[in-house]
């Protein structure tokens, strides 16, 4: 017997570099059930992979929409997946192919678009009409949010903070650029940081620390691990301040797994972003907000697209 009969319910997905996780979403934004299995490179694995999960979880709720989130390129129609660095689609009509297997909608999205309408629908970004929402996980994300609509550009891949040139020649990007602000604002560009300071610090860090040891090390005041946050927290900053500078906005959301360790940051990347804005010190300053959904914003939100057809 079904546990939930609600036409209500839809299925949201973040299909990450790691993981896909798949989760039973209400109109209010409720979990009701989840599945989480390792992302496999294989195309044909991984769309079994999903399918599977969403023939599991209907087999105990009935739901009428599928929505996946992804990091990637999408077409303008929200259908072909044209590149995805951490996955294994390539020009691909994502969107027909699910949508034929299971037998029911499918709505792609990007993932920072999906996480951006979720907070908007149930979290930071309520009641905001001009806002980005700025995901640091991995990579940067954003997405620019204008009264209930989606920025996308004239071809769908916009905007890419992330991959503006920050430092001429610097660290290599997974984009095939060198110098990228994700390069050194994001969760990858902590252990970088902490070679390239390690000689100038005390530490009790091991030889090639996770972001996540960093992160601890710093709460622990570790002089190195303090230093490479700090570091981090500059070059955020500068990032926040081209969003303000370029679009102006009310308000700025941090989400991604990073966001988790604003405590470590936030107040110094306010302060770089306040200082390295054009007209610092006359003109208003958007508000800076964490997320509140957390890592489950990216399905949540995209699984509200998916019901609601937009």
């Amino acid at each position: 017997m079904l546990k939930n009969n609600s036409a209500d319910l839809t299925i949201g997905f973040d299909v990450g570099g790691t993981n896909v996780r798949g989760g039973v979403i209400t109109r209010e934004g409720q979990i009701l059930a989840s599945r989480t299995v390792p992302t496999s490179m294989d195309t044909e694995q991984l769309e079994a992979d999903i399918v599977g999960i969403v023939d599991e979880l209907r087999a105990d709720y009935e739901v009428d929409a599928v929505g996946l989130a992804l990091a990637g390129f999408l077409d303008p129609k929200c259908e072909v997946v044209r590149f995805a660095p951490h996955l294994p689609w390539r020009h691909a009509n994502v969107r027909e192919s699910l949508s034929r297997k299971l037998g029911m909608h499918v709505r792609l999205e990007h993932d920072a678009n999906s996480a951006a309408w979720g907070e908007w629908c149930f979290g930071a970004g309520r009641g905001a009409e001009d806002w980005v929402f700025f995901a640091v996980g991995t990579g940067i994300g954003a997405t620019l949010m204008t009264h209930d609509t989606i920025y996308r550009g004239a071809f769908g891949t916009a905007p890419e903070f992330g991959h503006i040139v920050v430092v001429p020649n610097g660290r290599q990007c997974s984009c095939g650029k060198r110098g990228c602000l994700e390069r050194y604002a994001s969760g990858t560009a902590l252990p970088d940081t902490c070679a390239d300071l390690r000689g100038s610090y005390e530490t009790t860090l091991p030889a090639e620390p996770t972001g996540k040891e960093i992160t601890q090390a710093a709460r622990r005041g570790d002089p190195l691990a303090v230093a490479v946050m700090e570091d981090f927290s500059r070059w955020l900053g500068q990032g926040l301040s081209i969003v303000a500078d370029v679009l102006d906005p009310e308000l700025i959301v941090l989400g991604g797994g990073v966001s988790q360790d604003a405590d470590l940051y936030l107040e110094g990347a306010v302060q770089a972003m306040g200082q390295d804005i054009v007209g610092a010190g006359h003109r208003p300053l958007a508000r800076v907000a964490t997320a509140e959904l957390g890592s489950a914003a990216g399905m949540i939100g995209v699984a509200d697209l998916a019901r609601s057809g937009r």
